[in-house]
């Protein structure tokens, strides 16, 4: 990493809040530069600002889903979010969602930074198995497998593709044992 300053910290439902601009900030750019993480182009400023205050505030406000901003310099640089909001009959579970690094600043730990606080998260909360999924042969698929994320399966076709709306990508499912 430069010398530049990282802070990762979860965002409490009124700092996720007055952080939305800064977010959709992040999730624009993240799709723009091909993130397949549920859009697709075109994609506005105003489309990310919705996603969070529609999807995501709701469920940090309720207590169902912790969000972290990396901070780089106070900027935001990246984020991940973790799905608590599980059935009865898996309290022992919890989901990754949506794990994204700002273009600007991949390729130096953030998204290995977010994923260990994610992973001390749910070891507080006694959540002993994680899943999440990934586009197939996408670049976080080696780094889930460096964090000892195991393979389940890849389903094809799963999601259009965010910059080719008429290509089909696959999705890996993966798991880890805490």
């Amino acid at each position: 990493m430069t010398s530049a300053c990282l802070e990762v910290m979860p965002l409490p439902a009124d700092a996720a809040a007055a952080a939305v601009p800064e977010l959709a900030t992040l999730l624009h750019a993240c799709v723009h530069a091909g993130a397949s993480v549920s859009f697709v182009l075109p994609y506005t400023l105003e489309d990310a600002a919705s996603f969070w205050r529609g999807k995501v505030l709701p469920g940090v406000r309720s207590g169902a889903l912790t969000l972290w901003a990396a901070r780089v310099d106070g900027r935001i640089a990246g984020s991940v979010q973790l799905d608590t909001d599980t059935p009865p009959n898996q309290p022992h579970r919890a989901e990754v969602r949506k794990l994204l690094v700002h273009p600007d600043w991949r390729r130096q730990g953030i998204a290995r930074r977010l994923m260990r606080e994610v992973e001390a998260m749910a070891v507080r909360l006694n959540r002993s198995l994680l899943t999440l999924d990934t586009r197939t042969g996408d670049a976080a698929e080696p780094l889930y497998a460096a964090l000892g994320y195991q393979t389940v399966g890849v389903i094809p076709g799963f999601a259009r593709d965010p910059v080719d709306p008429a290509k089909v990508d696959g999705t890996t499912i993966m798991y880890k044992q805490l």
